[in-house]
């Protein structure tokens, strides 16, 4: 079962480059409209403090994290489930005269050996893994005693949430529908999970991590700041788009995004023997 879902993933994602949404061709505004809309990251990922030092990104995308791990001076490696993304970063690299480590790989099974990076780093990626848990075991192993996991999953509760809710459940007389079943079903590649903060907690401690900082932030799909996929875009759905696209309270989602963010981000540690 897993393996047949993780098809559907990958061929979802080859199809489209995570985060780049007709914005294949335009590199600059991809790179402009990501500072804009989540300006979080850059402190979250904290590219400078790993200059010299050992990273894995998983889930490349569209490469927007990893060149800028690497022109921080990072040692590091980015590994995909899709082809379409590693060839798309390379050919950035390619463009700015630039060399890197990318490889074509699966998060719940690396290829590398025990004890290999300072840091692990995965933004938005494994709720789409069929196997998350897994993805995450993975990861605690190739990381090196005291090394450090950054990861953002969906969460349970958000206003992307409540929009899908709304249109998948509310407008179709299913109003007890949760945004869980909504999102697997719905959102981006077939069975995308969410977290609640503290069974993403457990899940992380329960591997063996040391959790330091665990928080929301409103992204790009609760503020709507991004073009409709294929599945919302044109007729009832289109229009209801627009309308909401129009009409939400941006202000009143960032003010209140530690309840209402879609982006659930953990930073953990592996603890030194």
């Amino acid at each position: 079962m897993n393996e047949s879902l993780k098809s559907r993933v990958k061929s979802h994602w080859e199809n489209e480059v995570c985060g780049t949404r007709n914005l294949a061709d335009d590199i600059d505004r991809y790179e402009k409209n990501r500072a804009e809309f989540e300006p979080f990251i850059a402190e979250f990922a904290d590219y400078g403090a790993y200059a010299g030092k050992r990273v894995l990104e998983i889930g490349v995308g569209g490469g927007a994290d990893y060149t800028k791990f690497l022109a921080a001076g990072a040692e590091i490696t980015g590994i995909d489930l899709t082809e379409a993304a590693i060839a798309f970063v390379r050919s950035r690299l390619d463009r700015a005269g630039q060399a890197g480590d990318l490889r074509t790989a699966d998060a719940e099974n690396l290829p590398f050996a025990d004890g290999t990076f300072d840091l692990v780093y995965s933004y938005g990626v494994l709720h789409h893994s069929p196997d998350t848990e897994r993805a995450l075991a993975e990861a605690f192993r190739v990381l090196k005693p005291g090394g450090t996991l950054k990861v953002m999953v969906y969460s349970d509760f958000s206003m992307a949430g409540l929009m899908l809710w709304a249109m998948h459940g509310l407008l179709k007389g299913r109003p007890f529908r949760g945004q869980r079943e909504i999102m697997f079903e719905k959102l981006e590649s077939p069975g995308t999970k969410c977290y609640g903060n503290e069974e993403f907690r457990s899940i992380l401690e329960g591997i063996g991590f040391r959790v330091t900082k665990l928080y929301k932030k409103a992204g790009a799909g609760d503020l709507l700041h991004m073009e409709a996929s294929g599945k919302y875009a044109g007729g009832l759905k289109g229009a209801i788009f627009a309308v909401a696209k129009a009409l939400l309270p941006r202000g009143l989602i960032r003010r209140f995004e530690g309840t209402l963010g879609l982006f659930l981000l953990a930073v953990a540690v592996k603890p030194a023997k």
